[in-house]
């Protein structure tokens, strides 16, 4: 066990927060009353009042704070959102995200203060999908449009009220962004983008990529075509993928494991962005969204649940 507060007496430049998400914003507004750069795990904060606090409390005290959304500089995500930035997909005209196999509501994996939350473990696990939602697709129009659907569909002696989320919404500019999460079942990560002028669809778990730009439609020879454009993606994925863990497996050096470990590049963009003195590589906002969507969700679970034939 450590002292928080002799911790703080040191001459620290950033506390990174990795506790049960309770404790998030007590620690973190010690650190930040101690004038210490905060990161701080997901979710940020056990609902949107406290992040608020948060929010206030590193503006006042003009100190950087962030938030892990680590899966978002996973490999194949970091070459996506460039290809959104630079504009090479276009207009950016839809979202869809496929999050299936989470862990049950039931299963402390992370410890039984998830418990605590409306959807136990699974709803612990949800701010993976909701942020490369957001990170990809961008924010809701507004608030009042984010629509949810829940079920419960495992009995759990009334633990908890709902193992399965969907959620929609528009974006300012007209894209329309959904994902589908549910317990139980094999992992599926599928994260489909659509622009314009051409569309990713990303495997998450295999960090491959198949980019769709041309239109397939119209002869055989062109489906034919897609069948072969879309085997050389996963190709040239793997093998760029064998290639990342080759240099992490002969080299021990910094740079080669931030390219394969997503919470490595995430933190390392941190430091650099307190050294720097710039702003932190995920925003308060996007967290404040995470958060905004975690709450309709858990509104959806209690105001209108779905209930479904329990299953053992």
């Amino acid at each position: 066990m450590f002292d928080l507060d002799e911790l703080l007496a040191m001459d620290l430049d950033l506390v990174h927060v990795c506790t049960p998400v309770q404790t998030h914003l007590p620690i973190a507004r010690s650190a930040i009353e101690a004038g210490v750069a905060t990161l701080v795990e997901k979710p940020v904060t056990e609902n949107r009042e406290e992040l608020e606090e948060l929010q206030s409390l590193a503006d006042r005290h003009d100190v950087p704070v962030s938030v892990v959304h680590q899966h978002l500089f996973d490999p194949a995500v970091r070459k996506a959102r460039r290809r959104i930035q630079d504009g090479s997909l276009g207009e950016i005209r839809g979202v869809n995200l496929l999050y299936l196999g989470l862990t049950r509501p039931d299963e402390a994996n992370r410890g039984t203060w998830v418990f605590d939350l409306p959807g136990g473990e699974f709803e612990e696990g949800l701010p993976h999908p909701i942020y490369l939602t957001l990170g990809t697709g961008g924010y809701p129009r507004d608030e009042s449009g984010i629509q949810t659907l829940t079920t419960l569909v495992g009995d759990y002696g009334g633990k908890f009220s709902y193992d399965n989320a969907q959620v929609q919404y528009a974006t300012e500019s007209g894209a329309l962004c959904s994902v589908t999460m549910s317990s139980r079942g094999q992992p599926e990560r599928l994260l489909h983008i659509q622009g314009e002028e051409g569309s990713l669809l990303i495997d998450l778990v295999t960090q491959s990529t198949v980019p769709v730009t041309r239109n397939y439609t119209g002869s055989p020879v062109n489906k034919a075509r897609k069948n072969i454009d879309g085997s050389m993606g996963l190709v040239k994925g793997l093998f760029e993928n064998v290639k990342l863990v080759a240099e992490n497996s002969y080299s021990d050096d910094w740079e080669s494991a931030k390219r394969l470990r997503p919470h490595y590049y995430q933190i390392d963009a941190m430091v650099e962005a307190v050294r720097r003195g710039t702003e932190p590589p995920i925003p308060l906002e996007e967290a404040w969204w995470t958060m905004t969507v975690m709450q309709a969700i858990r509104d959806a679970s209690t105001e209108q649940p779905v209930e479904t034939m329990p299953v053992d």
